[in-house]
């Protein structure tokens, strides 16, 4: 396996994790806006492995003063937001996708087939608060995915995204550098109330990081061999069903005043 990121130390950190438990790594830093680093990246992975087996394009950022009252950040009003905001944007979140599918596609050819998996979001389906530029990005990487699943299946390429909703790492929303916490939002919220929890699904425990990370791994595995072109909501435990009116039956949410 190939650790990849902007971020030697969490390259390096991640590489240990992995062989603590017995695994192969090596490290690699690269920035996903830009090209060339991309396809230096994809080349390290083969020259030290032999072949490419899967590629998954995770790096993501939020806009800037997105998502603020969970960040704990200001609020940015869209106007006010700058050619280079979207540039960044644009950059990790979808060219990082499409640089990393590009770079992939020949050395997965060369293997006979492959899998493509990219991290989407559940902003890609509904409507958040300030991230209406990561929105328009993510909602851009499940159209990539869509149309290089019709191109690239006849060469054997599955091409995937994953779209978390729930059981998303606080790193996300915390400026570059802050440790990992390794654990969810509703993880590090504090105990676990289901009867005070916007997700309509009941469990007796919240989502996790691990919730996304085994549908992405089912997602590259050979038991999803004929899903090809397919964007999978990981943990929206029911929530992306939900109408845009709240009821008194929703738990944990706010009703409508009808006397006002």
């Amino acid at each position: 396996m190939a650790v990849v990121d902007i971020d030697p130390e969490r390259t390096k950190g991640t590489v240990e994790l992995i062989e603590q438990h017995g695994g192969d790594a090596i490290a690699v830093t690269a920035d996903v806006r830009r090209e060339q680093q991309v396809i230096d990246a994809v080349a390290a992975t083969v020259s030290a492995f032999g072949k490419l087996d899967i590629a998954f394009a995770n790096a993501g950022v939020v806009s800037r003063g997105g998502v603020p009252s969970v960040a704990g950040g200001e609020q940015v009003e869209f106007e006010d937001l700058t050619d280079a905001d979207w540039q960044d944007v644009v950059g990790v979140n979808l060219s990082g996708v499409f640089y990393t599918a590009k770079a992939a596609v020949p050395a997965l050819r060369a293997n006979g087939g492959g899998v493509i998996l990219a991290t989407s979001s559940a902003a890609s389906f509904v409507a958040y608060h300030s991230i209406a530029m990561y929105s328009a990005t993510k909602a851009g990487v499940n159209g990539l995915v869509r149309g290089l699943s019709l191109d690239l299946g006849k060469y054997g390429i599955r091409v995937n995204a994953i779209a978390p909703t729930h059981g998303m790492s606080p790193n996300f929303l915390a400026p570059a550098g802050t440790p990992v916490v390794g654990q969810s939002y509703e993880e590090v919220a504090g105990p676990w109330d289901p009867g005070i929890s916007p997700i309509p699904l009941n469990l007796n425990r919240p989502p996790s990081l691990m919730d996304n990370a085994r549908a992405a791994l089912f997602m590259v595995s050979d038991d999803s061999a004929y899903i090809s072109g397919v964007t999978l909501p990981t943990t929206d435990g029911g929530t992306l069903a939900r109408v845009s009116m709240w009821f008194p039956e929703d738990q944990g949410t706010p009703t409508l005043d009808t006397d006002a």
